[in-house]
């Protein structure tokens, strides 16, 4: 074990924690955005939750390489007890990670849910749309009016 490591775990799960803190607020943000309909917003809202997504895949790395050099047989169990042992401070901050890990799974979870009941209802409105035009038959395949004035009776006569 490199005697550096237990202090650079404390510091990357202090890290993860702060970007996942941040992430879950994210999502939690995107579920009103969708739930209001606030589309625009949603598209700016998803650049960023990349980006974040990114991040917090990256600050996970680093935790897991550390703690692989701490505890070799690394498992959630084995994870917890050395924290436990050697970084009250450590495990405290896993403890809450994997609590709000827990909480954005939830939340993305929802939010595809919602994303897909609109998904859903976009297509049977597009559906609906396509039908009524289909049987509307105004315009043909070239563009005009597909019926000929003057073909029925004319307006004021008999």
């Amino acid at each position: 074990m490199k005697p550096a490591a237990g202090p650079q775990l404390l510091a990357a799960l202090s890290a993860e924690l702060a970007a996942l803190r941040s992430f879950v607020t994210l999502l939690e943000r995107e579920q009103g955005m969708l739930v209001e309909n606030l589309t625009d917003e949603l598209l700016e809202l998803s650049e960023q939750k990349s980006a974040d997504a990114l991040s917090l895949n990256k600050l996970a790395e680093t935790r897991r390489a550390l703690l692989q050099e701490l505890v070799p047989q690394a498992n959630a169990d084995t994870i917890r007890a050395w924290l436990k042992a050697h970084s009250p401070q450590g495990f405290a901050a896993w403890q809450e990670t994997v609590s709000l890990a827990k909480r954005a799974k939830r939340a993305n979870q929802t939010n595809g849910e919602l994303i897909q009941m609109k998904l859903r209802r976009n297509q049977q409105m597009l559906g609906v749309l396509s039908n009524a035009v289909d049987k509307a038959n105004l315009y043909g395949p070239d563009g005009q009016t597909s019926f000929s004035p003057g073909s029925g009776r004319s307006l004021g006569s008999g």
